[in-house]
């Protein structure tokens, strides 16, 4: 889907009869409105019922600018056809806080721990730029609580070094960053935001831990309990497909001999989707030393056309002490399944079905385990949207409305491209599982 250029600072609702209220602030300059900030057809207006509004600020960053080359392809950009643009403004803003959140993981591979943290403060921040602070409620793994005990004074400092060089970068991803470096006490600030509980009610968003060797990052606005927009971004998920038939043991020597071009298989990828848009977009990784000037280069993505067993694909967990390594493997083997498995790690696994290089995956855990919703919140709404289905085992949808945890799963998550492939895989489930040791 394209996305729109738009200068970010603070967001404010401009409801029909009103006049805009923009929040007290000493971080941004005055603002002033200056248009719609997704135009639905070219020439036409935007319906004025639900619209939000580009705050173009009267101070801007040397580099960065409303008249910037960021800004060039806006007049060639038609977002979604009249009527579709309901949480467009928000799926953009999310695409670009992922795409720095993946650059930012790409320079700090060395420890996850830093990059959890670090992406926690820089997508808190971008959303809280974005929409006002007090709008944004982020459900994430750990508290401020756990960042500000005196253990971890060297933890915090490391997180608002890592954070600050990943917000200079802002003006490449058509984003207003900030005016001054962040201290330690903004950076504890930006993850109070992280401290929602979920709920049947209200708007959150949900913001995966950043772990595993592929470093996803996972971001989904959840609204009254359904998931309305996911994006994941994996820094080290091939966009070539062709990488992905090497040995995992592979990839890292490979990553290291290509070069880090667009073509180069750890290029990374951003892959997204709407709620009701019935299409999922995937778009490369930005190079930072450049300017984000057409996001619009996203191509949409749709689920394999394959239904038999026979030829599917399913991906296999990299861990080999995983729970749900043994059964997948021993599903796969008694129901046809012959084709070498595609190893991925944690929500890589989402991006494989969506675009197609796999058919089916499964997730088990063990009695007294509970998924959270961050890990699959984005996932599952980009494989629906890209023509699949994500169900429990026993074929009913998960419900992402009950806190932090998805509670109720029938045994484990399956994940399929499609709905006559997903009946058989449930039906398998169901005959292969009392013979299992889970």
């Amino acid at each position: 889907m394209p996305l729109n250029c738009c200068t970010l600072g603070f967001r404010v609702l401009h409801l029909p009869g009103q006049q805009p209220k923009v929040p007290h602030t000493n971080k941004l300059a005055p603002t002033t409105y200056v248009g719609t900030c997704f135009p639905t057809k070219l020439g036409k207006k935007p319906h004025q019922n639900k619209s939000f509004h580009i705050v173009s600020q009267s101070k801007f960053n040397q580099n960065y600018s409303p008249y910037s080359p960021v800004m060039e392809d806006q007049a060639e950009l038609v977002v979604s056809p009249a009527g579709q643009e309901t949480y467009a403004r928000e799926l953009d803003v999310a695409v670009r806080a992922v795409q720095m959140a993946c650059s930012l993981c790409q320079n700090v591979q060395h420890t996850s721990v830093l990059a959890d943290w670090s992406v926690r403060v820089t997508v808190s921040w971008i959303l809280c730029e974005s929409f006002g602070c007090q709008n944004v409620s982020i459900l994430a793994k750990e508290d401020v609580q756990s960042l500000s005990k005196a253990d971890a004074t060297g933890v915090l400092d490391a997180v608002v070094k890592t954070a600050n060089d990943c917000l200079t970068e802002a003006p490449h991803f058509g984003i207003k960053g900030p005016e001054r470096p962040l201290g330690s006490s903004d950076v504890l600030e930006a993850i109070s935001h992280c401290t929602s509980t979920g709920g049947p009610t209200g708007r959150f968003w949900a913001l995966g831990p950043v772990r595993g060797d592929q470093y996803s990052v996972s971001l989904a606005l959840i609204e009254d309990g359904e998931v309305v927009l996911g994006v994941l971004g994996c820094p080290n998920y091939p966009m070539n497909k062709e990488w992905l038939t090497y040995q995992h043991r592979y990839h890292r020597i490979l990553s290291k001999l290509a070069p880090a071009t667009s073509e180069s298989w750890d290029k990374g990828c951003v892959i997204y989707a709407r709620k009701g848009s019935g299409k999922a977009w995937i778009q490369p990784l930005h190079q930072k030393n450049k300017l984000l000037t057409r996001p619009n280069s996203a191509i949409t993505v749709q689920v394999s056309l394959i239904d038999n067993p026979g030829l599917a694909t399913f991906c296999d967990p990299v861990e080999k002490s995983n729970s749900t390594h043994s059964f997948t493997e021993g599903l796969a083997h008694s129901h046809g399944l012959r084709k070498q498995p595609l190893r991925v790690y944690d929500a890589a696994k989402y991006v494989a079905i969506a675009r197609g290089d796999a058919e089916i995956f499964m997730n088990f855990t063990r009695t007294g385990n509970k998924e959270k919703i961050w890990d699959h919140a984005a996932g599952v709404l980009i494989i629906q949207e890209a023509g699949g289905v994500v169900t429990d085992a026993g074929g009913s949808p998960l419900d992402f409305s009950k806190g932090m945890s998805i509670e109720g799963i029938d045994r484990g998550i399956v994940a399929c491209s499609g709905a006559k492939l997903h009946e058989e895989i449930i039906n398998a489930i169901d005959a292969s599982w009392n013979s299992s040791n889970l």
